[in-house]
């Protein structure tokens, strides 16, 4: 097949609908035609560029586009995109339409009958195109462009019938070979087998071991088209060469079970390691000479399965090499290769880590029936974690691994992570003779009640396992410096960074003679601050980065050099913070002489652009681009001087842009959603203000298209902290999981206002209070707000500050409060289920900021709790919250609903069976936005009363009617409802 070239503007949108001259407002049919972007990248020659887009719920389309000429190309249903590595060939996943995919399901259909996913392969340059039906994955060398291979599904079982006896012959397939592995001799009785099954006892209650069984995997020259098939395959991998394609094989009574290489030239197969078993964690290292796997393949029969770590240098005639198993010397006493662990070599492939785990014991049987089995929990109070926690996590906990090393010079195995210092991080990818280990076991219980979580960190010695403590119970984990000559963490009590020699042991502070706070100056949490960040390590650990608020400083690891302000203080002075952007992501560490690229956000009015500095130079950063927009997704071509990056404003789509390394020459490649253009839209300002307590603060007011200062219009408020760093983001129209569209309401003539809100430490109520009243006074002072026409709206903390802020003023008509805290008190004990964590530590240390346990504050959880003022409240209010939240307990919106009916006043609470904190499912979304809608419709512009609002929905109506319908006559809401 071959995809018609035509013009890049065509292409790279889609058809618009047809629609009227005159520009319209947005309605809820919309989401079904916004496009949003899920995935964009470019080549490494920089002479292509892929976006993967669709509206929510809607089938995605792959457009590629030549960033030399005007070719592009369309590919329905394209995902899992990538190029490859010489950039002639894109290779990806055609996923099967949804709408048949959900049909499927519907009817039941069993998984091999539900429709497929197919693999399409696009020649660049020609545009010509490649399918396969029915593939499930497919991978492609790192370092090699010329090779591809992908897995089949499994093969749709054909029905016997002896009615039709006349058969088709089957059509060759040309340059097609099937092979098919094969094991080493077997046992004589097969897992399975009829004299396996013969020797059973009868009565025997072994359990049956499900057997894997592979598919179909290929493997294509992308070339030649030529195609090899292999049978039975469970996984593959690449070396990073492309020289090799190493697979996992296994069938149903084990005659194919194995792992082989594929030596990609010539085709020629090697048998590694055979027999029956599971072959797993296939692992290559990055020089593509070295394969690491584990399998079961000694223990297959028996009743508890155990692994073994096997190795083979790629290309060797020998078969792989057992290394690793429960009693090798170096492995602990009673302890096993886990199957869970993932495999890696080091860097320079002197290494192979692998995990390690107790020997579990084997599980007694029970024959107690299902029925009459004791289902318990036991909550006791010196359990490190709560109960929830700990069903939450046994999964993850019955699979923990424990790293460990094989040194593949000597064959020395060495256990790094023990349970008393589980997690391990590798230094210089591997290479370093040092790792850093590191515990929050003494500390857990504290993470139910303080935040950040404490940790023991300690320094590991690769060679020997020895483990030195290096810091104790700090709310920190150090981290390696690039070579690990060092290691650096962030200390929010001393609010300095720290460096450590690893031979020496010599400690330094190395940012203390930085003239400015390098800690977040306006951390309101209660909490020590966290730093401002840093840009990583000079080569040879050299020099260390930190960032202030709005500079990089160069510091002496040694602290014998005073640091250098390497922005010349030009951030500071221009009220622009500069970050360092890595454009490589393989570099790990910074080149004094080479160029850096710096992003530049101005925090007084938001521009943003990129800048060029030099560490060496004393040079002010040259600006390469600024404007009043938003820049994302900055990607450099690994092989040439090319960047794609999106560029957006509030009225303006993320669309993809490409450039040189100077932003020159910038053009833009794509029209993600052209039909903007059709519709009413509007625009964002920045907006200063001061608070009630004389803060000065900045927000975002965005205005209808058309929009007269003459005029008085209706407004919603929403916030969530601070947001006005986000004036030039792009909203797109989409259904609501929980909050207002901005830009729907804005096209309907709504004024959209978002404060920033900085807070007191235990009194976050009041401090939202401060931050919004005053900032809507502001505007209505301005004469263009309705101000008997404003209502507010926010979810989840938004939700609680709502609830408190209208027991506190009468200043909005109306207000939507998504899943609020009402009770500080009852919540304080509740559990956030969705993790099993205690929910103290939400109101002592982290968001709710009461900043003290009930029994020390106890008079702040009641002043800043709205039930216990929710007689004052006198605006309708709208509640939504889930039966299946798992952040914040579904009672807190409850209580604060029957103390409202209680007490007379008007007010809803919609509840999305089975939906968490915000709406998943997209159907619920759209119902819960034209529900917002007819809500502030109603109290805002007069609308009519929707029935769920005027009358109710009796639950024996429930699933016969939503009440969506308006009352057929209008009227205003009644002043009892306002006031």
């Amino acid at each position: 097949m071959r995809l018609s070239t035509c013009l890049l503007s065509v292409l790279l949108c889609l058809s618009p609908l047809v629609f009227a001259q005159q520009k319209k407002p947005l309605d809820h049919n919309v989401y079904d035609v916004w496009n949003r972007t899920h995935t964009s990248n470019i080549s490494d020659n920089g002479q292509w560029a892929f976006l993967s887009i669709g509206p929510d719920e809607k089938d995605t389309e792959l457009r590629i586009a030549s960033l030399t000429d005007d070719r592009s190309y369309a590919i329905p249903r394209g995902e899992s995109i990538q190029f490859t590595r010489d950039s002639h060939y894109i290779i990806t996943l055609i996923k099967a339409f949804k709408d048949s995919v959900k049909q499927a399901k519907r009817d039941k259909k069993k998984p091999e009958e539900s429709p497929k996913d197919s693999l399409g392969i696009i020649t660049l340059p020609t545009g010509d195109i490649f399918k396969a039906a029915r593939v499930k994955s497919f991978k492609l060398p790192k370092e090699n462009g010329g090779w591809v291979a992908y897995l089949l599904e499994k093969e749709i079982a054909k029905k016997d019938s002896t009615a039709n006896k006349k058969k088709k012959a089957p059509e060759p397939e040309e340059k097609k070979e099937e092979q098919t592995p094969k094991t080493e001799k077997q046992p004589e009785q097969k897992p399975g087998s009829e004299e396996a099954k013969k020797e059973e006892p009868k009565d025997s209650k072994k359990k049956k071991r499900k057997k894997a069984e592979g598919t179909t995997l290929v493997l294509r020259n992308l070339q030649t088209s030529a195609e090899t098939r292999y049978n039975h395959v469970i996984s593959y991998a690449f070396t990073e060469s492309g020289s090799y394609l190493i697979f996992a094989a296994a069938n149903k009574d084990s005659t194919a079970d194995g792992i082989y290489a594929i030596r990609t030239s010539t085709g020629d197969t090697t048998a590694i390691l055979t027999g029956a078993g599971d072959y797993k964690k296939i692992t290559t290292d990055e020089s593509s000479l070295l394969l690491a796997f584990i399998a079961n393949r000694d223990s297959f029969n028996a009743e508890q399965q155990e692994y073994a770590l096997y190795y083979w240098p790629v290309g060797s005639r020998n078969k792989g090499k057992e290394i690793a198993r429960s009693g090798t010397k170096g492995i602990p006493p009673n302890w096993w290769v886990s199957e869970y662990a993932a495999l890696s070599f080091s860097k320079d492939g002197k290494r192979l880590f692998f995990g390690t785990a107790p020997r579990p014991e084997e599980e007694a049987e029970d024959d107690t029936p299902d029925d009459e089995k004791v289902a318990v929990d036991i909550w006791n109070w010196k359990d490190p974690y709560l109960q929830p926690m700990q069903l939450k996590d046994a999964k993850e906990e019955r699979e923990r691994t424990y790293r460990a090393v094989f040194h593949l010079k000597n064959g020395k195995i060495v256990q790094l992570a023990t349970e008393t210092i589980p997690n391990i991080r590798l230094g210089s990818e591997g290479n370093a003779d040092v790792a850093v280990g590191y515990s929050i076991l003494p500390y857990r219980q504290l993470i139910s009640w303080d935040s950040p979580a404490y940790y023991d960190s300690y320094l590991i010695d690769i060679k020997t396992g020895e483990a030195m403590r290096v810091l104790t119970k700090m709310q920190t984990r150090p981290t390696l410096s690039p070579e690990s000559k060092y290691i650096y963490w962030w200390d929010r009590i001393q609010k300095n960074w720290y460096v450590q020699h690893v031979k020496n042991m010599i400690r330094v502070r190395v940012s203390k003679n930085i003239p400015h706070p390098i800690h977040n100056e306006l951390h309101d949490w209660p909490y020590p601050p966290s730093a401002h960040g840093n840009a990583g390590w000079t080569k040879g650990d050299k020099e260390f980065l930190v960032y202030d608020r709005y500079d990089i400083w160069l510091t002496d690891p040694n602290g014998r050099k005073a640091p250098v302000n390497i922005t010349e203080g030009i951030g500071r002075e221009t009220e622009t913070r500069f970050r360092h952007v890595r454009l490589n992501p393989e570099e790990r560490a910074r080149d004094p002489k080479a160029d850096l690229l710096l992003s530049g956000f101005n925090l007084k009015t938001k521009a943003m652009g990129y800048y060029r500095d030099r560490i060496e130079s004393t040079d002010k950063p040259a600006e390469l681009i600024a404007r009043d927009k938003r820049f994302s997704n900055l990607q450099k071509a690994k092989d040439t001087d090319v960047l794609l990056f999106r560029q957006s404003s509030f009225e303006e789509y993320p669309d993809l842009w490409t450039s040189d390394l100077d932003f020159q020459n910038a053009r833009k490649i794509s029209e993600v959603n052209p039909q903007q253009k059709d519709y009413l839209w509007g625009t964002a300002e920045l907006v200063e203000w001061v608070s009630l307590d004389g803060k000065p603060l900045q927000g975002i007011l965005y205005k209808p298209e058309n929009f007269d200062s003459t005029q008085k219009y209706p407004m919603l408020v929403y916030f969530y902290e601070k947001m006005s760093h986000q004036l030039h983001a792009h909203r797109s129209p989409r259904a609501s999981g929980a909050s207002i569209n901005f830009p729907f309401y804005v096209s309907r003539g709504y004024l959209i206002f978002i404060p920033d809100i900085p807070y007191k430490v235990g009194f976050p109520g009041e401090s939202a209070v401060n931050a919004v009243v005053s900032g809507v006074t502001h505007l209505i002072n301005r004469g263009f707000v309705n101000s008997d026409r404003i209502g507010v709206q926010g979810h989840s903390w938004g939700g609680y500050q709502i609830a408190y802020m209208i027991t506190r003023t009468n200043i909005f008509r109306a207000a939507e409060a998504g899943a609020p805290v009402s009770n500080m008190i009852s919540a304080y004990g509740g559990i956030r289920w969705a993790s099993g964590l205690s929910r103290m530590m939400q109101y002592e240390k982290s968001q709710s900021r009461i900043g003290g346990s009930l029994w020390e504050a106890p008079t702040r959880f009641i002043e800043n709790s709205p039930i216990f003022w929710a007689d004052k409240i006198q605006t309708p209010l709208l509640i939504l919250h889930n039966d299946d939240d798992g952040a914040v307990p579904w009672y807190q919106g409850i209580e604060l609903f029957v103390a409202l009916r209680r007490l007379g006043k008007p007010a809803w609470l919609v509840n999305y069976n089975g939906e968490a904190h915000g709406i998943r499912k997209h159907h619920n979304r759209k119902d819960w936005s034209i529900r917002l809608q007819q809500f502030f419709d109603h109290y805002l512009k007069d609308a009519p009363a929707p029935v769920w609002m005027s009358a109710g929905i009796p639950a024996v109506q429930k699933g016969k009617t939503l009440g969506l319908e308006l009352e057929k006559k209008k009227s205003k809401a009644s002043t009892d409802e306002r006031r």
